[in-house]
C-alpha cells in the first residue's frame, strides 16, 4: 500500500506526506492499534504514537521509526522537530481531517510549506487488492450468518438494545474484530428512521424489525441490512417489501466496471417511478466500503463516480413512511469487468417470524 503513496510523493516532488485519518494510517502502515499518525518520506517512514501503544506499533511496523510524541507536548511540535532533523521543506497533509488549531500549531513550529490535499489515499483505497478482498469476504460471511442467528432471537417482548447486543456479541464470537460502534436494530414505526438508534422499546407482534449492521474483520467492514416481520405480514408490508426487493435487483443488475454510480440509483428508482411510494424513496442508496464504512464510490443522483473493477460497495434501496415504518434491503457487492459479485448470502425473501 505504501508504494502507491511513495510513487505519488515522488511525482509531486514533495518531501513528506502527513497522514492523520486512522483508516489511512492502517492502509499505509498496517498498524491496527490506536493513537497513530504517519509522516512518510521517500527514504524514511515515521509512526508517531504514545507509550501505551509503542510496543504494539514497533511489533506491527518494524520498518518504521516509531516516535513517542508526548515529550514534545503535541503532535505538531513532534512533526516540527522531525522536519528540522530531516531538513524537510514541504509537507502535504490531509486537509479534510486536520482542524484549524492543528494547522496553526504546525505552521508555528516549522518553516515548511504546508500543502493541503484531499482524497489522495482514499482514491488508492477504492480498488481492493486480493488481500483486502479476503478480509471483506470474511466480514461479509460472518455478517450473513449472523442474520440467521439473530432471526432466532427476535420475538415479542425482546428489546432493540438486547437484540443489538446479541448480534454484536455473536459476530465477535465468530472471529470478528471487537465491537467498535453500535448497529441499527429498530422496530415498529421507528423503522422509517434511516439511522434510528436502538432503545429499550420492546418488539411487538406485527412489527417490522430493521437491522442495519456489519462486523469488521482485520479492520475491513461489511454493511448489510435486512428487514423482517414479527408475525404474519400485512398486505401492505408484503407490497412494499416486494418493491424494495425489485429495486435492489434492478440496481445490482446494472453494476459493472465503467458504469456511472448514478445508474444504479436510476435503475432502482424506475421500479417505483409510477407508484404512490416514490415520495418515500431516499435518494442516496449505496456507497463504497472497506476500512471505512462510507467511502467512494457513492450511489446518488449526479454522482461523479464511475465504478471500477475491484470496488466493493453497497446497494441499499428502501421505502420509508413516517408513522408507518420503513423497509430496506442492503447487499455488499464487488464490481467486476462483466458485472458484479454479491458478497452477501443472507436471504432476500420476506421472512415472517411466526
Amino acid at each position: 500500500m505504501k508504494e502507491k503513496l511513495l510513487a505519488y510523493i515522488t511525482k509531486k516532488k514533495w518531501d513528506a506526506f502527513y497522514i492523520h485519518r486512522p483508516e489511512n494510517v492502517r492502509y499505509i502502515s498496517g498498524y491496527s492499534g490506536g493513537d497513530a499518525y504517519l509522516l512518510i518520506m521517500p527514504h524514511v517512514w515515521y509512526l508517531l504514537t504514545d507509550p501505551r501503544c509503542m510496543e504494539h506499533a514497533q511489533t506491527e511496523c518494524p520498518d518504521y521509526k516509531c516516535v513517542d510524541w508526548r515529550p514534545y507536548g503535541s503532535i505538531p511540535a513532534c512533526l516540527g522537530a522531525i522536519a528540522r532533523e530531516e531538513k524537510i521543506h514541504t509537507i502535504a497533509f490531509e486537509a479534510d481531517c486536520v482542524n484549524i488549531q492543528f494547522y496553526n500549531q504546525l505552521q508555528s513550529v516549522t518553516s515548511c510549506q504546508l500543502i493541503p490535499t484531499e482524497g489522495v489515499i482514499e482514491e488508492f483505497r477504492t480498488v481492493k487488492t486480493e488481500e483486502e478482498l479476503k478480509n471483506v469476504r470474511a466480514a461479509c460471511d460472518i455478517s450473513s450468518r449472523a442474520f440467521d442467528y439473530i432471526c432466532g432471537q427476535i420475538h415479542p417482548g425482546v428489546t432493540e438494545k438486547e437484540l443489538e447486543a446479541k448480534l454484536a456479541a455473536w459476530m465477535q464470537c465468530q472471529g470478528a474484530d471487537v465491537k467498535t460502534s453500535s448497529h441499527i436494530v429498530i422496530s415498529g414505526a421507528k423503522t422509517s428512521m434511516l439511522h434510528g438508534t436502538p432503545s429499550m422499546k420492546a418488539v411487538e407482534y406485527g412489527d417490522l424489525v430493521l437491522m442495519d449492521y456489519g462486523c469488521k474483520y482485520n479492520g475491513y467492514t461489511a454493511d448489510i441490512t435486512r428487514t423482517v416481520v414479527v408475525g404474519k405480514a400485512t398486505e401492505r408490508q408484503k407490497e412494499i417489501y416486494n418493491y424494495v426487493q425489485k429495486m435492489l435487483e434492478a440496481g445490482i443488475s446494472v453494476a459493472k466496471d465503467g458504469v456511472r454510480a448514478e445508474a444504479i440509483h436510476d435503475a432502482a428508482l424506475q421500479v417505483i417511478a409510477d407508484t404512490e411510494y416514490l415520495p418515500y424513496f431516499y435518494h442516496s442508496i449505496g456507497h463504497g466500503f472497506g476500512l471505512f464504512v462510507h467511502e467512494s464510490p457513492f450511489v446518488r443522483p449526479e454522482s461523479p463516480d464511475v465504478l471500477q473493477a475491484g470496488n466493493t460497495m453497497t446497494v441499499e434501496p428502501g421505502i420509508y413512511i413516517p408513522g408507518w415504518g420503513g423497509i430496506r434491503i442492503e447487499d455488499d457487492i464487488r464490481i467486476t469487468e462483466e458485472g458484479c459479485e454479491n458478497l452477501v448470502s443472507a436471504s432476500h425473501d420476506l421472512i415472517e417470524l411466526l
